[in-house]
């Protein structure tokens, strides 16, 4: 077995990156096969799923961006445009990456429904109920979702860019 000797992002970011990566992808599944949501909706079965896996991915988030804040990147050897076109995806990533369930969040406070971390400890509202700014959000909500998933697009094709077109070993950065 070859040991690469490229430079690699620490055990902790990659554990974290692909964490994100499964509850993100659970996430689109969960909303694109769960019902709609109404006025009367209750926010069971997969409903439930959606709430708990956002709440999950949200803190996951929090953790990544702490974890990112504090620890340096490995050194990359991009030209220019692509060391400013990867941060501008990272940023968009990351900002999305909270955005989108906080807005869910909101939305979910205006219907009265509880949200929990770890389906256990109750997390405050964040809008109140019946408020008009949190029904506005789940549709903000529904729009940001799509945004994310194009920027999640882009961000695999450039990894597939560099992995079999550029040559340049960038996706072993992130490699488990």
């Amino acid at each position: 077995m070859q040991v690469s000797t490229e430079p690699r992002y620490d055990i902790v970011a990659r554990l974290l990156h692909w964490l994100v990566v499964g509850l993100v992808a659970a996430q689109f599944v969960i909303g694109w096969t769960m019902p709609d949501v109404h006025r009367d909706t209750v926010p069971d079965g997969l409903i439930g799923w959606h709430l708990g896996v956002g709440t999950a991915l949200l803190a996951a988030m929090a953790f990544r961006v702490l974890w990112r804040t504090t620890h340096r990147s490995p050194p990359d050897n991009l030209p220019p445009l692509f060391r400013l076109a990867s941060k501008v995806t990272h940023l968009a990533l990351y900002a999305l990456l909270v955005l989108v369930p906080l807005l869910g969040w909101i939305n979910a406070s205006s219907r009265t429904w509880t949200v929990r971390l770890a389906a256990l400890v109750p997390l405050p509202s964040l809008s109140a109920p019946g408020s008009s700014f949190g029904h506005a959000m789940g549709d903000v909500h529904g729009v940001l979702a799509w945004v994310l998933f194009g920027v999640i697009c882009a961000h695999i094709a450039a990894a597939l860019f560099h992995q079999f077109v550029a040559g340049d070993r960038v996706l072993q950065r992130m490699k488990l």
